[in-house]
């Protein structure tokens, strides 16, 4: 659908949900562009910054896992924290963490006092990885992302997109 046509639509009443297409608040051309080069940029980003994980044998996924859980409290965090920090369902991250646990990279562990609740925890060679590993990546973000701005266009990036991820982590409950 054209995100920023005008035209009315027909709205059955089989649909009471859907709002009269006069109602829609639809996109500018000028915001449909923003949106699509946002949405083109943030996957292509994703791809290419998983192409270069892959010569160490990760995937953007297992280096997020590795960050969030290097930057943890003893380097470990309850498993349901873990999926809410990286956005993934609890099912989608236990099969990730069985394929790190393979690796070597991490280890679950009991909760205390939780007979159900697991954490994750960061093996050394988890952390080794993480300190081998991390160089490339930030060079990979620099020259892939970072660099292609000037200071004053990171300032004004960030107090765009800062809102924004406030705003999304408050629907979420993570303010």
């Amino acid at each position: 659908m054209d995100t920023h046509t005008t035209a009315a639509a027909d709205v059955s009443s089989s649909q009471p949900h859907q709002r009269p297409e006069e109602e829609t608040p639809w996109l500018t051309t000028r915001e449909q562009q923003l949106w699509r080069a946002h949405l083109e940029v943030s996957k292509l980003l994703d791809y290419q910054l998983g192409r270069e994980l892959q010569p160490h044998g990760l995937a953007i996924n297992d280096y997020e896992i590795l960050v969030v859980l290097s930057e943890a409290p003893q380097r470990r965090m309850r498993m349901t924290d873990l999926a809410t920090a990286t956005l993934q369902s609890k099912s989608r991250l236990s099969h990730q963490i069985t394929r790190m646990e393979s690796a070597g990279l991490v280890l679950r562990q009991e909760c205390p006092g939780d007979r159900r609740g697991l954490y994750a925890h960061l093996t050394d060679q988890g952390w080794d990885t993480m300190q081998q590993i991390a160089p490339d990546h930030v060079r990979s973000v620099r020259a892939h992302f970072i660099d292609r701005f000037t200071p004053e266009q990171i300032d004004a990036m960030y107090a765009a997109l800062a809102p924004i991820a406030d705003h999304l982590r408050g629907l979420r409950g993570r303010s």
